[in-house]
């Protein structure tokens, strides 16, 4: 395997809860109330939607897509959920440092090192909304592809902390059987002092409707019994992925990065001339390292 490349699981797709417009001459973020599903694939009216989207939406009230049935390929809740504090080159797309609020990984000009990540409130390098809460949730919507996903990027704390919470107690009250779970993807709406009572929409998982847990759990009892006579091996796979995920120091590519900044930091910060250029962060960069040395 080549050493320093992420294997991540096949993404077939991409699930948002907004999308990139042009206005001005610029690529701005548009929030949305439902979600839509996308192919891999731009044109120049952006994502071009995936099949998938068409035929969810059709039996959908007033064809808003506010649910989609999903289920998880890893038991390992942080397998499928992947969130970490990034900060990301605005030019270029690359990811400079990654932590999680304990350690991070940055690249300086000695290369990639290891220090102390204080989580952005208290990080000098994280200020004006340099760095973010970054996460991105692997979902198989297509059964005739086991390991194929559809992934949700989101930098917003409400998502990224409802989708950790419900993982865990979903994996905890089934007694590790996530990946067997009827599941599916919720967009829900809150407003706060902070969006000025406008609403902010988040994501959530919870149990496909009319499935209660004690049902949930006796479903992905019987669908693991069936899976082990086939055998098959989930912890072998949970494991396969684990060794994937950290065959690299970054798990991002650069696309990915350009995707993050098109679609979640705010426009005006990464058009107007004030924009924190790369040789300011990589000075901001060295100045950390001195002073952790």
């Amino acid at each position: 395997m080549i050493k320093g490349l992420a294997i991540t699981p096949p993404i077939l797709g991409r699930i948002s809860i907004g999308r990139v417009v042009e206005k001005y001459g610029k690529r701005l973020p548009e929030k949305d109330d439902q979600f839509t599903i996308t192919s891999q694939i731009q044109n120049k009216d952006g994502w071009v939607k995936h099949p998938l989207d068409e035929q969810l939406r059709a039996n959908a009230p007033n064809q808003k897509l506010r649910t989609i049935p999903v289920r998880m390929i890893f038991n390992d809740p942080d397998l499928n959920l992947r969130a970490e504090y990034s900060l990301f080159d605005r030019q270029t797309g690359r990811p400079i440092c990654v932590g999680d609020g304990q350690t991070c990984q940055r690249i300086t000009s000695q290369g990639v090192e290891q220090h102390p990540c204080p989580s952005p409130d208290l990080c000098s390098l994280a200020q004006g909304g340099n760095c973010k809460p970054y996460g991105r949730l692997h979902v198989n919507l297509d059964e005739s592809d086991e390991f194929g996903t559809f992934i949700f990027r989101t930098t917003g704390f409400n998502s990224i902390r409802t989708l950790a919470a419900r993982l865990s107690y979903y994996h905890a009250a089934s007694n590790g059987l996530l990946s067997c779970l009827p599941l599916q993807l919720t967009l829900r709406g809150k407003s706060t002092t902070q969006s000025y009572r406008q609403p902010v929409y988040y994501v959530d998982l919870t149990l496909r409707e009319g499935v209660s847990l004690k049902e949930a759990i006796h479903t992905a009892k019987e669908l693991h019994n069936q899976m082990q006579q086939a055998g098959f091996s989930q912890d072998g796979l949970d494991q396969t992925a684990r060794q994937g995920f950290a065959n690299a120091l970054f798990e991002m590519d650069v696309e990915e990065g350009l995707d993050v900044i098109d679609e979640f930091y705010n426009s005006e910060e990464v058009h107007q001339e004030n924009v924190i250029p790369t040789n300011s962060i990589q000075n901001e960069l060295k100045q950390s390292v001195q002073k952790v040395n």
